[in-house]
Order: C-alpha cells, then sequence, then structure tokens
C-alpha cells in the first residue's frame, strides 16, 4: 500500500507546464460535446453509458503531440478531463429527462425547451463538481493505494505512455471510422437489418436475437466477461423462464396492462407489456441495496472529509494540493440552491432548494467513494435516481403538487440529483488521474465546470434531435431508464402501475442478492430486451478469450487488452456519432409525395425499401466480420511489431 508521504507525482509539484490552456480548452469543449452526444445515443438505445475519459487521453494526444507538436502531459490531462464531463452530463440526462419528453407528447403540449434542458443539466452538473471537491483530499490523496479508482489509475496509464500517443489514437480512429461506416450501412443505407430475431414457436413466448451493432459488442468488451454474464443471465430469465411462463398461464386471459389476450402475443408485445414492470422492480432493489451496503463507506468518506476541512490550514500550498478556493464554492453553491428555488420547472421552496443540495452531496459523497471501488460502469446512478424519485414524488403529492406539475417537478428533482452523482463520480476518477500525473486539482476542477457548461448547451439539442428523429420508448431508442423512472412516478402520482408485476421483480432481485450475484447488471439484463444482452455477451467473450489466451508474457497481454478497450472505444463513439447523424438524416425533409406526405433524407437512402437488402443471415456474417477487424488491431498488430 502506497502512502501519501512516499508517492511523488509524474511531474513535480516544483514544475510549472502548460495546463489550462487555450488549445485543451477548445479540444476538450469539442471533445465533450462529441461524446456526450454519443453517449446519450448509447445510452438510450441500450441502457449504458462507457467512460469518455481513455479515448479522450488518446484522441488528445494524437492531436496535440502528433499535430501541434505540443509536449505537456497535464495539457493532454486537461482535454480528458473536460471531455469526459459531456459523457457523465448526458449519462445523468438520459436517465431522468426523456421522462419529460414522453409526458408533453402524451399530454399534447410539445416539448420541454431548450433552455429548460440545458438549465437543469448546469444545476446538477455545477453541484456535482463543487461538491466533489473538499472530497478530494480524503478519497483521492489519503486513500490513494486504498481505493483504486480503475478508469481514472488507467486513463493515467494512458497518459504515462504519452510518447506512444500517435500509435493508440490511430487505433481509437480506427475503431470510430469502422464502425460509423458500418453502422451507415446497416441503419442508414439499411442494406442488412441491425437487428435479427428468431420467434420459437415451439416455446410460446420465448424469443432470440440479436442487434448486430458496434456500439454493444464494445460495451461488452469494455464491462468484461463477468458482467455481461449476468446481464445475458438477466435477459435468459427473461425471454426463456417469465415470458414462457405468462405465455403459458395465461392463455386466452386480457390481462392488465395488455390490452389483448395474452395467446394473441408475441414475444415482444409480452415483453412490453409485462417483462419491463418485473425488470424495473429488479433494477429499483438493485439500486436501493446498493446504496443500503453502502452505508458504512458513506459515513466513514463524510468522517474524513470533516477532517480534511478541520487540517485545511496544515496544506503545504503545493500546486499539487491547490484545491478551488472554498470562498468561491460556498458562494456558487449558494446561487445554485437560490436559481433552483427560483426555476419554475422545479416546484420547491428556498428550503426544498437546499435540500435538494443536501441530498445531491449525500449523492455525490456515495457516487465518489463508490467508484473509486467499483468504477464508474458500476456506479449504481439509477438507483440513487429512483430513490430520489421515490422521496420527493411522495413530498410534492403530499404538499398538493399533483398531476402533471407534481410529475414534471419529480422529474426534474431527480435530473439534478442524477447529473450531480453521474458528475461526482467522473470528477474523481479525473481528479485520481491528476494526482498521478501531477496536475494542479484547482484547473482540473475548473474544467470540469467548463465541460459541464459545454455540454449541458449541448445535450438539450441532442435530446431533442433524437426526439424528433424516432422518439423516445420507441425500437431505435427504449430509453430503459427514463422509462423506469417514468413508470416509478407515474405509479406514486396516479397508482396505476401494476404493482404485482413490480414486486415480482423486486423479489427476484432480492433473490438474486442473497446468492451473491451483482443485482444491477442482473437486473438490466431482465429489463432489457435479450437482443442488447447477446451482442454484449459476445464482446465479453472476446475479452475472455484474450484473458485466458496464452501469451508471451503478462505485459502483452496486458498491452494486447489494452488496444481493444481502445478499439472498442473507438468503436462506440463511431456509432453514436453516426446514430445522431443519421437521426438528423431522419428530421430533414427532401420530398412531398402525392398524398401530400413528405419524405425524409433517411427515408431516401434506404436501399432496403428498393429490394437492396442482404437480410439477417447476411447482416450477422457482416458483423463476425466487423469482430475480426478487433483482431487487425489487437493480436495482428502485435504479431506485426514482433
Amino acid at each position: 500500500m502506497e502512502e501519501k508521504s512516499s508517492f511523488k507525482p509524474f511531474i513535480p509539484a516544483e514544475k510549472i507546464v502548460p495546463e489550462f490552456t487555450a488549445t485543451s480548452i477548445v479540444i476538450g469543449v469539442i471533445l465533450a460535446v462529441l461524446f456526450g452526444g454519443a453517449n446519450a445515443y448509447l445510452g438510450l438505445r441500450v441502457g449504458m453509458t462507457v467512460s469518455a475519459s481513455i479515448p479522450a487521453a488518446v484522441i488528445s494526444m494524437g492531436i496535440i503531440r502528433v499535430i501541434l507538436h505540443r509536449e505537456s502531459i497535464l495539457e493532454n490531462n486537461m482535454v480528458q478531463t473536460i471531455g469526459s464531463a459531456g459523457e457523465s452530463v448526458a449519462a445523468g440526462a438520459i436517465f431522468t429527462l426523456p421522462a419529460m419528453f414522453m409526458w408533453m407528447k402524451e399530454w399534447g403540449q410539445g416539448a420541454p425547451s431548450l433552455i429548460e434542458i440545458a438549465l437543469i443539466a448546469l444545476c446538477g452538473g455545477v453541484l456535482g463538481v463543487l461538491f466533489m471537491v473538499p472530497l478530494r483530499s480524503a478519497l483521492i490523496v489519503k486513500e490513494h493505494g486504498v481505493l483504486p479508482y480503475p478508469e481514472g489509475t488507467a486513463c493515467a496509464e494512458v497518459l504515462l505512455a504519452g510518447e506512444e500517443g500517435g500509435a493508440k489514437a490511430g487505433t481509437v480512429f480506427a475503431g470510430l471510422g469502422i464502425a460509423a461506416l458500418y453502422k451507415f450501412i446497416a441503419d442508414g443505407l439499411k442494406i442488412f437489418p441491425s437487428e435479427v430475431h428468431y420467434e420459437v414457436t415451439a416455446y410460446k413466448g420465448s424469443g432470440i436475437g440479436m442487434d448486430i451493432l458496434p456500439a454493444l459488442a464494445g460495451v461488452g468488451y469494455i464491462c468484461g466477461p463477468r458482467i455481461s454474464s449476468y446481464m445475458l443471465a438477466g435477459g435468459v430469465t427473461s425471454w426463456f423462464v417469465l415470458m414462457p411462463l405468462i405465455a403459458l398461464f395465461g392463455i386466452d386471459t386480457v390481462l392488465f396492462p395488455g390490452a389483448v389476450p395474452i395467446a394473441e402475443m408475441d414475444s415482444f408485445a409480452i415483453w412490453t407489456n409485462y417483462i419491463k414492470y418485473i425488470g424495473a422492480g429488479a433494477v429499483a432493489a438493485g439500486g436501493i441495496m446498493s446504496l443500503i451496503k453502502s452505508l458504512p463507506l458513506i459515513v466513514r468518506t463524510f468522517a474524513q472529509a470533516m477532517g480534511s476541512y478541520r487540517n485545511k490550514n496544515e496544506s503545504s500550498g503545493l500546486r499539487t494540493e491547490q484545491d478551488m478556493n472554498m470562498g468561491i464554492i460556498l458562494i456558487l453553491i449558494v446561487i445554485t440552491i437560490v436559481f433552483i428555488w427560483l426555476f419554475p420547472p422545479i416546484p420547491v421552496t428556498l428550503i426544498g432548494a437546499a435540500c435538494i443540495a443536501i441530498f445531491g452531496f449525500f449523492f455525490a459523497t456515495v457516487s465518489s467513494r463508490l467508484v473509486g471501488l467499483v468504477g464508474s460502469s458500476n456506479n449504481p446512478v439509477s438507483g440513487m435516481a429512483i430513490a430520489t424519485l421515490l422521496i420527493s414524488t411522495i413530498l410534492l403529492k403530499s404538499t398538493g403538487s399533483s398531476g402533471q406539475s407534481g410529475m414534471m417537478g419529480a422529474i426534474a428533482i431527480g435530473s439534478v440529483i442524477c447529473i450531480i452523482a453521474a458528475i461526482a463520480g467522473d470528477t474523481s476518477q479525473d481528479l485520481k488521474t491528476g494526482y498521478i500525473v501531477g496536475a494542479t486539482p484547482r484547473k482540473q476542477q475548473y474544467g470540469e465546470l467548463v465541460g459541464v457548461v459545454a455540454s449541458a448547451i449541448a445535450i438539450g439539442g441532442v435530446l431533442y434531435l433524437l426526439d424528433s428523429a424516432w422518439g423516445y420508448g420507441s425500437t431505435m431508442l427504449p430509453a430503459p431508464q427514463a422509462m423506469l423512472m417514468k413508470m416509478v412516478v407515474e405509479g406514486v402520482m396516479e397508482g396505476n402501475l401494476p404493482w404485482t408485476l413490480v414486486f415480482v421483480g423486486v423479489g427476484i432481485g432480492i433473490a438474486v442478492e442473497i446468492l451473491g450475484i451483482p443485482v444491477l447488471p442482473f437486473a438490466v439484463g431482465l429489463y432489457l430486451p435479450i437482443h442488447l444482452s447477446t451482442p454484449i455477451m459476445v464482446g465479453g467473450l472476446i475479452r475472455l478469450w484474450f484473458e485466458k489466451r496464452k501469451f508471451k508474457s503478462e505485459k502483452a497481454r496486458k498491452a494486447t487488452i489494452d488496444s481493444g478497450v481502445l478499439y472498442m472505444s473507438g468503436m462506440i463513439a463511431g456509432e453514436g456519432l453516426v446514430g445522431i447523424l443519421l437521426a438528423v438524416f431522419a428530421v430533414i425533409p427532401v420530398k412531398k409525395l402525392m398524398d401530400g406526405t413528405t419524405i425524409n433524407l433517411g427515408n431516401v437512402i434506404d436501399l432496403s425499401a428498393r429490394g437492396i437488402s442482404i437480410g439477417q443471415i447476411g447482416g450477422l456474417v457482416v458483423f463476425a466480420l466487423l469482430l475480426l477487424t478487433v483482431l487487425k488491431f489487437t493480436l495482428w498488430r502485435k504479431s506485426e511489431e514482433k
């Protein structure tokens, strides 16, 4: 274990090098917007987001070192600090804000304004950064060697290997370009369907299939075989246990919330009407149990943070120990609380706004500690949001704020808390990276705020675009977490949830917890269509093969796996960015037909409408070829280098 006194950062505290520069700010803001948009699309499609820190770092090195010929590791670190904020704002926003779009569409009220979305995201993002500042000393410095902060440490390793930045950046860009081309052919030109499905007619109620998309395989590779297998286990439980049972016992019954006899439903209809409620119960149970298990860590973290405050005057004043001024932090927190109080979409009193800040600090502490232990991918942000929504909805209803205004207010409150938790986790990972490489904490904290502002402004446009193109809750954008939050609020406000199905999910979640299986990945697999879990498992199996394969040395194994992470990160970004491009095509009208309907650009480039398609089998073959490209940038590259 490494003590604080023995740790020496890569850049000594006495050395001053370029860090918070115009170059790092501009590149960081661009990456924040790009990765924020890509992760918003990914999260709304599959219900998961991935850390943008490592791809942002390697792209930064490719631009700053190779193109601009600048040699500052701290400048590269600042780019990834600003850039990764976009992914975190997107993660927090997509878990909740699409519920507003769905409600307003149901009520015939259009959609929330861009300014409203941006300000909600900004409130949560700013508070998330500010709340993490006083926790830095307790969590990053004093717990160095205890809390691993996996993404933050991995990002530091990438930065420290900066002399290889050109090759590593090339791997990310290759993944991005190949996945972008694949996505355009699959979902733009539609030469083959991006989803294959087979209805198992002999086993009524069940079905199997796969979304043959690069981002899903990338998520599985990055999360690893264990998490991927938990998700697939949840999918198998839904599609091969629960759904056949519903079909068997339902027969000709019309069971709420379904509107037709179960005998007339295919597997997708059974999943839509029943399984998503069971999955919602399991996800909620998993999130709340994760919070309960974290209580001892929360108490210890608070104690350490308070101890750091008391000992602040003992600080040496070194560059690497300088945080934002506490006076500035308190002023910004007070301004944000007052703004939340005066902001009409959030129907709370001044005391209520202060309570939001207190809850936010609580969840920021939870998030920062948890990501230090298990990484950002396993941070139960949705569980924190559910707990907040339950409390805020009950309180709003009890104080007379019910109906449409109460539901919108509950989601706005939940959005702020959700974004606080997401940003606090990201900030802690970035500060860990900075601690290892020798960054100035104060400048990193300002960089986080820059990234929050840029991505908060951009996220509204991204959400509008995706909703206009496909609509939330559709096959293209199931928006699983937002649908879950919507159901929770409606269930409390209107009492229209099928609570029996929800409690079945809670029971399954508790049983899984008793067995010692992580509930959240299992519950997400239970909730989502199995078509998403299968390609994620494929990516996990590729990672497992690399881990089990014989290499000449452990260093070679690690280099191969790391190259795969970079390539898969690029594939995720590439698919997400083309997904947003296709959303633009879907809302651009280019031709009006005789019957008065308008064809958009997306329909014009659709070749399947003209009979040009290689079908599901052809799509599976192309997907297999796509997966083979992973070898080109991992195993085969290593062979070439030898």
